[in-house]
């Protein structure tokens, strides 16, 4: 790991933004794509969501986050500066620059910054993972649900800084390979992670090569009305086998995960498209364009329509700077 005194993380030009326009708000902000994240009641519909929190003693980000359900996604935090706690009472534990936080879907978020610590400033990411990352997400340290990599795990913080700060860069970009580019460098961190893990326990988690396959085969077909036989059929396993390893595995269900990927793909068009809904909900696999709302609505909380309207609007927010 760097040596932390040589690291300024107060220099980031996405802090000082995020402080810039604090002093200028008294209500937390909506449509804001960069401060609206920071605070609580913000919908993180999307397929990856990066940013920073600096929180300073006394300053408006100075709160607890609590959310006792979790969120639907996973959460990976990198504490860069400062002191901060998670959870209170007897499983209470703190975190340190060179920290890392790995909160799994439904696991209860509550974390702020340390009592008697003036800051905590962490980097952050919000992402729905690919089928293949689940070995990677198993770290062995777990601290009342939530796994912790230490700085004791050898890894460079200035280069994983660098990494959280290109995800939240190309992120924020509205065409289909900068997003792939902030996949690209989600992975690197994951895998740097998973590596560090690994040389402390010594053993690999290999996924089964049918379910990569059955993934692989969705992904390529998903104008294509699949199901679970379909599926199976083509990795040579019974429904019945394909689905309890899917779950073993992926964590989901065989319609359910065809369907997340379906709505992200969804999502991609929506954002840099005009494709009329009824086009769209063919393009995804759908012929019914109303069943084909209900089940973006349930993964999104949004219609395709809202879900369109926002994303333009944060883009244009995003291109005035405002």
């Amino acid at each position: 790991m760097d040596d932390h005194s040589t690291f300024d993380p107060s220099q980031d030009p996405q802090a000082q933004h995020i402080f810039r326009k604090l002093a200028f708000i008294s209500d937390p902000p909506q449509d804001d794509t960069q401060v609206a994240p920071l605070f609580p009641g913000y919908r993180f519909d999307l397929r990856l969501v990066a940013g920073i929190t600096p929180i300073e003693r006394g300053g408006q980000l100075d709160f607890f986050i609590d959310r006792p359900d979790g969120m639907k996604g996973w959460i990976i935090n990198l504490t860069v500066d400062g002191e901060g706690q998670v959870f209170d009472g007897a499983g209470a534990f703190a975190v340190k620059p060179g920290d890392l936080l790995l909160l799994p879907p439904g696991m209860r978020h509550f974390y702020g910054r340390a009592r008697g610590a003036e800051k905590w400033w962490h980097r952050w990411i919000y992402f729905q993972p690919r089928a293949f990352w689940k070995p990677w997400l198993d770290w062995e340290h777990c601290e009342s649900g939530v796994f912790v990599l230490r700085d004791s795990a050898r890894l460079r913080f200035g280069e994983l800084f660098r990494l959280f700060a290109e995800v939240e860069k190309w992120s924020v970009l509205d065409d289909n390979l900068s997003m792939d580019l902030a996949f690209n460098r989600l992975e690197q961190i994951l895998l740097s992670c998973a590596r560090a893990d690994r040389a402390v326990r010594n053993r690999t988690t290999i996924i089964d090569e049918r379910v990569l396959a059955a993934c692989t085969f969705i992904t390529d077909n998903l104008h294509k009305p699949l199901g679970v036989r379909e599926v199976s059929e083509h990795v040579c396993l019974s429904p019945s086998r394909l689905s309890h390893l899917f779950r073993k595995y992926v964590g989901a269900g065989v319609v359910q995960w065809r369907d997340a990927q379906r709505v992200q793909y969804a999502m991609q068009i929506l954002r840099i498209t005009n494709m009329p809904i009824k086009t769209l909900s063919q393009t995804v696999g759908y012929d019914d364009p109303l069943y084909f709302s209900r089940v973006f609505r349930k993964h999104t909380s949004l219609s395709p329509r809202a879900f369109r309207h926002r994303s333009l609007r944060a883009t244009q927010q995003a291109a005035t700077g405002s």
